[in-house]
């Protein structure tokens, strides 16, 4: 159900959320969090689906908030979406214009759940630093993703210069499973000690470079990036050792291939991840994720000023 609210308040909407949870019994009841999303009007419903999607694990009150325009009169238009059209939460979207076109604290504080944890996404278009927004210094959690971003690489070097614990990238987000792997492989015993690691994937591709200074932080070894146009996200990962090279190769969206010396290749699912998988698993944790933050801000720093990218 849909329930449209023209030009009206912050106020009249809880208050409609009330009425309508005594009608028509819509409750909060196991609402474990509320999640506020920032973002473009073109991406709202893109991000509201991800976020339905990732609710079913997660439930959650969902408010977001439509970017609009500082030079139209003042007005708020709001949406109400519970049941089917809601996944296991309840959605609140707030398009704001004139003075409300820009993220306010006030604009959504009226609709917080009580003594609930509050995460806030940014699907697009990252703050010049996340932490100190107004949805920002409510939040326990900031969830931004430097792949949306029209140079991603440098989205990420200016996540690093304003981290704040409890930020988080879904760019890092979808390494989990590469991460898996590879953990997977250098923990095998009679691994030779690593000597450096090479690192492949798209130019803007976000992941890549945090691959690549996860490696070099986590085994304190040279990693080289070579950014390839002909390819879309990252796609290869070498480990250098005495004896040759071990290689996560994903040549296509699904499948990758793993090539020890002396083994015979491995084929392993390894599929791309969809934005609700990402979302989800980063809601599944409120604390700091302390890895993510010493790989942005000590080992992408030191590993894109030593080697930069090779075309």
């Amino acid at each position: 159900m849909i329930v449209e609210l023209p030009d009206t308040t912050t106020s009249k909407v809880s208050k409609k959320i009330v009425a309508m949870r005594e009608q028509g019994g819509v409750v909060t009841l196991g609402r474990v969090l509320t999640l506020v999303v920032s973002t473009k009007p073109d991406f709202v419903e893109e991000a509201i689906a991800a976020a339905n999607e990732a609710s079913r694990e997660h439930p959650c009150r969902i408010i977001v908030l439509a970017e609009g325009s500082p030079e139209e009169p003042t007005r708020l238009d709001a949406e109400i979406r519970v049941g089917g059209d809601a996944g296991a939460s309840e959605v609140i979207v707030l398009s704001g214009q004139g003075e409300l076109a820009g993220e306010s604290e006030s604009m959504v504080s009226a609709l917080l759940l009580p003594d609930a944890p509050i995460v806030a996404w940014w699907p697009h278009g990252i703050p010049d630093n996340p932490s100190l927004t107004p949805l920002g210094r409510i939040a326990h959690r900031r969830i931004t993703d430097a792949g949306n971003e029209a140079d991603p690489r440098q989205a990420l070097l200016s996540l690093s210069d304003s981290y704040t614990a409890g930020d988080t990238d879904l760019s890092w987000t979808r390494l989990t499973s590469w991460r898996g792997q590879l953990a997977a492989v250098l923990d095998q015993a009679g691994m030779p000690p690593v000597t450096g690691t090479v690192v492949e994937g798209a130019p803007d591709s976000a992941s890549t470079y945090l691959m690549a200074a996860w490696l070099e932080h986590a085994l304190q070894v040279p990693a080289e990036i070579i950014a390839d146009p002909e390819v879309t996200g990252l796609r290869r990962v070498r480990l250098l050792h005495a004896d040759g090279s071990v290689e996560l190769h994903r040549p296509g969206d699904t499948m990758a291939f793993l090539h020890q010396p002396g083994q015979p290749r491995q084929r392993i699912a390894l599929p791309r991840r969809s934005l609700r998988d990402c979302l989800a698993e980063e809601l599944r944790r409120l604390d700091p994720d302390e890895v993510f933050g010493e790989v942005l801000t000590e080992g992408l720093a030191k590993c894109l000023s030593r080697e930069g990218a090779t075309p």
